[in-house]
């Protein structure tokens, strides 16, 4: 028993050693937290039920088992045709149970269900693809992919739609999932009253890298997303950069073949002529595809492959030199390209921030 007793506790013990950055029971939202008090009410329910039916049987076990010694031969018990109050207390308080579990639950179901009231809210389209993700902000004209930037305080109204299959997104700690279905727009809608990073993923089995397809979301004061979302508006800092070193060389004789300038002009050649500009778009130049993620400030994200890569130089080369090796099933091509050509790519990509 003691051996028992010491396995039971250990068990108890590792739930508690965290850290669970998709907790759903540890909300980060005005809805999350809707949600988890409605867990907490039907959670007491739960308890308070199981004592009572554990208790009548322990109670039933010990009160009237055979004692030591006793003949195995007793006396039948007398037959009782039944007790009317008693049938009326079982029958009437698990009723009474579900009414208290169903009024604050379909309560808080047409809450969460109805689109948003808010007139301020911020519109975000959501988008599901195998395997990525796509947010639009129809307002500002910003595109970006698995990661999503959101302000603090202030309610965002998304606009759930899929490309492909089924999907589901969910943020744990902000919201319930909800379904992304081709040829359906679905609503989901959340206030997040903590800054930080939150991670999120697709909980709609959706194919061969479904375990793969995450996203993240940045919640910043309102100022730092506004200067967020101006800066995804313009062309990449590169591309600046790089038409403003080109301008200056034009007047005052700066070195044509600058660093900065070379990886900028042959990264983006390259780019152009691998095929690239079929499914992908970068702002401000001919590559406007719509099939693959936005790669306009892909530079800034922290991660690449739908969450599952650290965005950085190597990951960039290894995502492009073999992408199915990376996530199986993803639709983008190997494309062949050379060490050189692979190292050029991923020094452009990572300039666009």
């Amino acid at each position: 028993m003691a051996a028992a007793a010491w396995v039971c506790a250990l068990v108890l013990l590792a739930g508690c050693g965290g850290p669970f950055p998709q907790s759903a029971v540890n909300p980060a939202s005005d809805l999350a937290t809707d949600l988890q008090k409605l867990f907490e009410g039907i959670l007491w329910w739960a308890i308070g039920v199981f004592v009572l039916v554990e208790g009548a049987l322990l109670v039933a076990i010990f009160r009237f088992r055979s004692g030591k010694g006793e003949d195995e031969e007793r006396a039948e018990p007398r037959h009782l045709h039944g007790n009317t109050m008693l049938e009326l207390a079982w029958t009437l308080a698990p009723a009474l149970v579900l009414v208290f579990i169903a009024v604050p639950t379909m309560t808080t179901i047409w809450k969460v269900d109805r689109p948003t009231e808010d007139p301020n809210a911020l519109i975000v389209e959501v988008t599901g693809h195998q395997w990525w993700w796509e947010f639009r902000y129809p307002e500002s004209g910003v595109v970006t992919a698995n990661e999503l930037h959101i302000p603090v305080g202030r309610t965002v109204d998304f606009r759930l739609q899929s490309a492909d299959v089924i999907h589901s997104f969910w943020f744990p700690r902000l919201a319930g999932k909800r379904d992304v279905i081709p040829g359906r727009e679905n609503h989901l809608w959340f206030a997040a009253d903590s800054v930080g990073r939150f991670t999120g993923q697709c909980a709609e089995f959706c194919g061969l890298s479904h375990a793969l397809m995450k996203m993240e979301v940045v919640v910043s004061t309102p100022e730092d997303f506004q200067a967020w979302l101006e800066a995804q508006a313009q062309p990449a800092p590169a591309l600046q950069a790089a038409a403003a070193q080109d301008t200056a060389a034009d007047t005052v004789a700066v070195a044509p073949d600058s660093t900065l300038l070379r990886t900028v002009t042959e990264g983006q050649q390259m780019l152009m002529s691998k095929g690239c500009i079929a499914c992908h778009r970068i702002d401000g130049t001919p590559a406007q595809g719509v099939l693959g993620p936005d790669l306009s400030h892909v530079g800034s994200r922290r991660t690449i492959a739908a969450g599952i890569l650290e965005n950085n130089h190597e990951n960039l080369v290894r995502w492009m030199a073999n992408p199915v090796a990376v996530k199986p099933g993803a639709k983008m091509p190997n494309l062949q390209l050379t060490d050189e050509e692979l190292q050029t790519l991923a020094a452009y990509l990572g300039s666009l921030e």
